[in-house]
Parts: C-alpha cells; sequence; structure tokens
C-alpha cells in the first residue's frame, strides 16, 4: 500500500508534520483506533504530566497496530484532542518523536475531554 500524498500548491505549506491530504488505494486493509487516553493496564491510574499519557497513548497505539501487523509506517490519519491549548508544542513535538520522517493527515482539537485528569486523547487510522 503506497498512499499519495496531495499538498495543493494553492494551499498553505503543511506545518509540524503532516500532510494536507492523503490518499489510501483501494484493496487495502483500514484500521480505526478508537480515541485512546493515558489509563495504564489496570484501567485507573494513568500518568499526571502530558507528556506521561501521551508517551502511553503512543505505545498503545502501537500494541493495536501490532495486533493488526501493523507500524506507525501504515498510519494515515490522526486526530488528537488536547484538553488545554498550551500543550499544542509538546503534542507537535510527541507526534515528531512518534513518527520521525512518517507525514500523515492530522487535526488537532483543544476541547474539554471526559475526565477532568485526561490531558490529551488521541485515535488513528492505519491502512495497509
Amino acid at each position: 500500500m503506497a498512499p499519495v500524498v496531495h499538498n495543493p500548491p494553492s494551499l498553505f505549506p503543511p506545518y509540524r508534520g503532516y500532510v494536507h491530504g492523503l490518499e489510501v488505494p483501494a484493496g487495502s486493509r483500514l484500521l480505526f483506533i478508537s480515541g485512546l487516553n493515558g489509563f495504564e493496564q489496570d484501567g485507573a491510574t494513568m500518568p499526571e504530566s502530558f507528556e506521561g499519557q501521551a508517551e502511553l497513548i503512543w505505545a498503545h497505539i502501537r500494541s493495536i497496530l501490532a495486533s493488526a501487523g501493523m507500524t506507525v509506517s501504515n498510519l494515515v490519519s490522526l486526530r488528537t484532542y488536547l484538553a488545554d491549548p498550551k500543550d499544542d508544542e509538546a503534542n507537535a513535538q510527541m507526534r515528531l518523536k512518534q513518527l520521525g520522517a512518517h507525514r500523515v493527515s492530522s487535526t488537532v482539537v483543544c476541547c474539554q475531554l471526559l475526565e477532568p485528569k485526561w490531558k490529551v486523547e488521541i485515535e488513528a487510522v492505519a491502512a495497509a
């Protein structure tokens, strides 16, 4: 599966590690990953910091991808929900750390999350 990047010259340049559009070829397997938060395996505890929660969420994403025979290189789309816009830069740095040179379509939304202790929630789509 080789996704096709769409960054038309009529748009502003993509910034901070994403693409404007990513086309998934017909016949690809798609994996939709629900919004994940930073709960530890016990489902009750989580790190207090944004970075701790984000690292754990990315570990969860990698586990789900592995269960489908995929890696982060199969990700085609991310939607990140931040409880505080002050975490935007930390989120951008975390995404670059986790994805390296791999680029996906991406949206960041700042909103009130379901639980007050949640700092970030991430949902993803992967294709193979």
